[in-house]
């Protein structure tokens, strides 16, 4: 039985538990939908190369900086803030982080209830005999009955796995998902690739085209990389909190990244070759989101051999890579309430998932009968989508980087990510130096830029 943080606290079991649970964090559905297309239409390897960069440079060192936190405080993102420095405004970033989750959440899992649609038509054959994608999509996205119905599926099926806790719930169920997800990413990806006329899509992909990158190529390599580790909304300092002390954090934290990259890398293998097998005009025209999901691939699907087969199986997995990430954000929620509250899992996890699946239905209506509630010229799934990606994760991030750079200090996150000086590494001062300095101005600049450039977070 694995040894429990004080007070019998919840506890991950094991290393590939603690990297298979904050990997599904990571990986969800802008992987599948945002970052192939953003990678081929902006110089294809030279892109990947300045992301995979940002990766190393930027994005570990910031998820570092939140695994930190919350091992060290053994507490949920607010109650880790209030522990380290207590007394000081500074678990208003703790506040922010939930806020962040509860938002994300709440639209996130309108578009986690599409995938079920999708799944469901894949299965039935429907999908494949569809004469008008965007025509269905838009029919079925502004139902006032159905999506509600899968959305519902979604946070309750989200909400069971939470309720049963890190080891029998979290833990557990991501260790048997996030392989079924490597591997049936692995099975499109073979079918892809053989595909006629998919080898000009793997080259535009993986072949940098170094005219193609500019200012805000960079800047969108940065904060894909600031953003696509799930961090800045408090999720890996709560799953942080649940590692146990005699873990690698550095170790961690690298392989989380690299396991986020590799899947990124082929669900760009997986989408893009297929669009250049039987769409015109490759990727020019077409836009990361839910129309190349939704819209885009059912028509790729329809013209390829056994399409009925490998339409099923990718909307599997995008179902599947957003459970991964629908189960860590709401864990964000129901740690505040459970231990700042002072509640029971189960009535923490009920009020949690009621409450988002309340505002939920209202981000889902707005596609349809509340399509004209509007604030800023934006619809409910707009304003929450917009504030929490521009606004919340940036600030969030930036505000996690200043604490452990000039707050909680080099001591004592030198001492938590050494395990108190049991492992030697000159790498960690070279990681503490990247969080005090220079992680703060890369998430300062993407705070900027987002605001004027569309597409960089």
């Amino acid at each position: 039985m694995a040894n429990l943080p004080s007070g019998n606290r919840d506890s991950f079991g094991s290393k590939f538990g603690v990297i298979a649970a904050a990997a599904g964090s990571a990986v969800g559905l802008g992987n599948i939908w945002r970052f192939p297309l953003v990678t081929a239409q902006n110089g294809g390897g030279a892109f990947l190369l300045l992301y995979i960069g940002f990766i190393v440079g930027i994005g570990i060192p910031v998820m570092l900086s939140e695994f930190t936190i919350g091992r060290r405080a053994q507490l949920n993102a607010m109650g880790s803030f209030k522990k380290l420095a207590p007394k000081t405004p500074w678990f208003l970033v703790g506040s922010l982080g939930i806020v962040t989750a509860f938002a994300i959440l709440a639209f996130y899992s309108t578009v986690a209830g599409w995938t079920i649609e999708y799944l469901i038509e894949a299965l039935s054959g429907k999908l494949i005999h569809i004469e008008d994608t965007s025509q269905n999509f838009a029919e079925f996205s502004t139902d006032p009955v159905r999506p509600v119905i899968w959305q519902l599926l979604i946070m309750f099926v989200t909400g069971g796995v939470v309720y049963a806790g890190i080891q029998k719930g979290i833990e557990k169920f991501t260790k048997i998902l996030m392989p079924v997800l490597v591997v049936l990413i692995g099975l499109v990806v073979v079918r892809a690739v053989s595909l006629p006329g998919a080898g000009e899509g793997v080259k535009y992909l993986f072949f940098p085209d170094w005219s193609a990158v500019n200012f805000k190529t960079v800047l969108m390599a940065l904060g894909q990389a600031a953003f696509s580790l799930s961090i800045g909304m408090g999720t890996l300092i709560t799953y942080g909190s649940y590692i146990q002390k005699d873990n690698h954090l550095l170790s961690t934290a690298s392989t989380v990244a690299l396991a986020d990259t590799f899947i990124a890398i082929m669900s760009s293998l997986m989408v893009i070759p297929a669009i250049f097998a039987f769409t015109t005009g490759g990727i020019d025209n077409m836009s990361p989101g839910p129309g190349l999901v939704f819209e885009v691939l059912p028509n790729v699907f329809k013209a390829m051999p056994g399409g009925v087969i490998f339409a099923a199986v990718f909307f599997f997995l995008l179902t599947v890579a957003a459970l991964t990430s629908t189960i860590s954000v709401l864990e964000v929620v129901v740690a505040y309430l459970k231990e700042e509250m002072n509640m029971t899992r189960a009535k923490a996890t009920v009020i949690a998932s009621v409450s988002i699946t309340v505002l939920g239905i209202l981000a889902t209506l707005s596609f349809g009968v509340l399509g004209d509630v509007q604030l800023f010229g934006k619809t409910i799934f707009g304003i929450l989508d917009y504030a929490s990606a521009n606004v919340m994760l940036t600030f969030g991030a930036l505000f996690i980087v200043l604490f452990v750079g000039w707050k909680l200090g080099k001591s004592s996150f030198l001492d938590e990510i050494s395990n108190e000086g049991t492992i030697k590494s000159g790498l960690f001062k070279v990681v503490f130096f990247i969080i005090r300095y220079i992680a703060p101005v890369a998430i300062g600049i993407i705070a900027i830029a987002a605001f004027f450039i569309k597409g960089i977070t």
